[in-house]
């Protein structure tokens, strides 16, 4: 029968089937040469080709996650000019900032408060902290794919580009004022090293209660460490849970992803991977980006004529 067929190449253009191949086969060779390729790469695109030719609903998703796709590809290729080649890093002045406005006194002297939790931990925060932050962006794609297969497509369009416009504008804010996390100044001081690779900080204590380097394995491939302003961890599950709004899920929905929001905003800090200052400078430009979105972009004619055809695609 007509659609169902997997493999199929019916209801497929030659120009479809060309561009695909071309574009895949491009990001990979560019992977390569220009930023260095890693295996998750290989994975992202053999995923991707098989949803996009296995099936015409499949090809649909393939289609409409592309602005998860560009999220991860955007961020990867911040290391091919980093944001600290633009501008001057910032690694004492936040920190001074965060001391003096949110310093806790510590044995006669005033620290930041991710140095505070450095010795104020305990087994239950750890989990509970690393079970938040493994939130960030699983539970994100998560609502989206729920609002993919409910057939709720335009709501999840809004949703996926705004995640994605809102992370652009994150990016546009390491490159005007790149800043060092506190768990660096804490181990290497006020002094940038750009050889610094990515560090768990205090995520590292999840790792060794579970017995598996889930957060090391992440932050391994960190592109630049000195990203910490906005915060991006702090702006995801908020914009999750604004969609909850706007996409009329329940209550019981838009609570829960709530609790996870302010859970990962508590974790940043408590794990010492970013000030307050950060992940306030993260929720402001979660709110702002999609608020920007929603009354500008959308009621822009060109958006919108892109908007309504990316629509079509992925519905029709």
């Amino acid at each position: 029968m007509k659609g169902n067929k997997l493999f199929s190449l019916e209801g497929l253009s030659r120009r479809e089937i060309t561009l695909v191949l071309v574009c895949c086969s491009a990001f990979l060779l560019f992977q390569t040469i220009v930023v260095g390729l890693i295996p998750a790469q290989v994975f992202m695109v053999a995923l991707f080709l098989l949803l996009f030719f296995a099936h015409d609903y499949t090809r649909k998703m393939a289609v409409a996650l592309l602005p998860f796709v560009l999220f991860e590809i955007s961020y990867d290729w911040m290391r091919l000019y980093p944001n600290y080649m633009v501008n001057e890093v910032d690694t004492q002045g936040v920190y001074e900032a965060e001391r003096h406005l949110f310093g806790i006194n510590m044995n006669g002297q005033t620290v930041i408060p991710g140095e505070f939790f450095n010795t104020h931990n305990n087994a239950i925060a750890d989990f509970l902290a690393g079970i938040f932050y493994l939130c960030w962006v699983p539970v994100p794609i998560v609502f989206g794919l729920f609002l993919f297969i409910k057939g709720e497509r335009r709501d999840y369009l809004r949703f996926a580009l705004a995640f994605l416009f809102v992370n652009w504008l994150g990016f546009i804010g390491y490159y005007i004022h790149p800043t060092a996390p506190p768990w660096y100044v804490l181990e290497h001081g006020f002094i940038p090293d750009f050889s610094t690779p990515g560090n768990v900080a205090g995520l590292i204590r999840f790792d060794e209660m579970i017995g598996i380097p889930v957060f090391q394995s992440i932050y391994v491939n960190n592109s630049n460490i000195f990203a910490a302003i906005p915060s991006l961890h702090a702006a995801y599950m908020l914009i999750a849970t604004i969609y909850t709004v706007i996409s009329h899920r329940s209550w019981f929905c838009t609570i829960v992803f709530a609790v996870i929001t302010m859970g990962i905003w508590w974790t940043a800090v408590y794990s010492c991977h970013h000030y307050i200052i950060d992940v306030m400078l993260g929720i402001a430009t979660g709110c702002i980006g999609v608020a920007l979105f929603e009354k500008l972009l959308m009621k822009w004619s060109p958006f919108a004529r892109f908007f309504n055809t990316y629509d079509r695609y992925i519905t029709k």
